[in-house]
């Protein structure tokens, strides 16, 4: 690809025989090279629970297990958004 390369976005279907069926006409003459990246949705959200798991399993938040303990249960004031 060169360096003025134009984008669009589009959506599609994957369809058998690595092909994608796009949901509108993209306005280029057919027959140019395309880089193309695909973005797959996911069919379901991941709940809290398992954010929750993912990030017990973490080493991302492995240096915090040596910082001692700045605020206790008793700590600060609740939180009331009523408005």
């Amino acid at each position: 690809m060169s360096q003025s390369s134009r984008a669009f976005e589009a959506t599609g279907v994957l369809e058998e025989g690595q092909r994608i069926k796009l949901d509108r006409v993209i306005p280029e003459s057919p027959g140019r090279r395309v880089r193309v990246i695909v973005l797959v949705d996911q069919e379901a959200e991941i709940d809290e629970a398992a954010w929750l798991r993912a990030a017990v399993g973490s080493h991302a938040f492995a240096d915090l297990a040596d910082e001692p303990e700045v605020y206790g249960p008793n700590d600060g004031k609740p939180y009331d958004d009523q408005g």
